[in-house]
C-alpha cells in the first residue's frame, strides 16, 4: 500500500478531498501549525495525524518513509535538506509561473487577467518554483465577483489535486481526460 503525507496549516480543504478520493493509500496529516483545523479534519476523517513543528521536519522524515509529500496549504518554504528526503509536490491558486506567493488569487482578481487557475508543481527551494505537473483554467468574467472566483478556485483545486496524486502515486502522467472523463467530455463524438 502507498503512503503519503499531508502538511498543511491553515483549514485543510484540499487534505479532505484526497482522504475522500485515495482510499486505497495510508495517508498521515501533518501541520506544522497545532491549532491549525486541518487536524480537527484529519481527527474527524479518521487520518493519523500530528503536530509536527517546522524545524523538526528534517529528523521526521529522515526516519519515515512516504512514496509522496503532498503540501496543502503549508505555508513554510522547506530546505534544501528537507526536500532531499522525499518527493514533494504542492498545489497553488494560480497558472504559474504568473501570481507565485500568497494571496494569489486577489493579486490575480486585482490585476484583471481573465483567465487564472491552479498549478500542481513539484516543490523546490524556490517559492512556487518547481517543474509543473498539471495546470487547469479557471476563466474570470467580466461580472464574476472575487467571492465566485475563489470558489472556482477551491474546487478546482479539490477535483484536480486528488487525481494528479493518484496519477503520481500509480507513476502515470496526469491527463485532461482523467480528470473529466472520456475524449473531453462534450458528448459529440460518441
Amino acid at each position: 500500500m502507498k503512503k503519503i503525507a499531508v502538511m498543511g496549516s491553515g483549514n485543510g480543504s484540499n487534505f479532505e478531498a484526497i482522504v475522500n478520493y485515495l482510499k486505497d493509500v495510508e495517508i498521515t496529516c501533518l501541520s506544522d501549525n497545532v491549532n491549525a483545523y486541518i487536524l480537527e479534519r484529519a481527527k474527524r476523517l479518521d487520518v493519523p495525524f500530528r503536530y509536527l513543528p517546522f524545524e523538526e521536519n528534517a529528523s521526521y522524515f529522515a526516519s519515515h518513509n512516504f512514496d509522496l509529500i503532498v503540501l496543502a496549504g503549508y505555508m513554510q518554504i522547506l530546505p534544501d535538506e528537507v526536500l532531499t528526503l522525499g518527493k514533494f509536490i504542492n498545489i497553488h491558486p494560480s497558472l504559474l509561473p504568473a501570481f507565485k506567493g500568497k494571496d494569489a488569487i486577489q493579486r490575480a482578481f486585482l490585476a484583471g487577467v481573465k483567465v487564472s487557475g491552479v498549478t500542481v508543481h513539484w516543490v523546490t527551494g524556490d517559492v512556487d518554483g518547481g517543474k509543473i505537473i498539471a495546470q487547469y483554467p479557471v476563466l474570470i468574467g467580466n461580472t464574476t465577483h472575487i467571492d465566485e472566483f475563489e470558489a472556482e478556485i477551491h474546487k478546482i483545486e479539490h477535483l484536480l489535486y486528488p487525481v494528479v496524486i493518484d496519477k503520481i502515486l500509480k507513476d502515470e502522467v496526469f491527463d485532461f481526460q482523467d480528470l473529466i472523463g472520456g475524449c473531453g467530455g462534450c458528448g459529440k463524438c460518441h
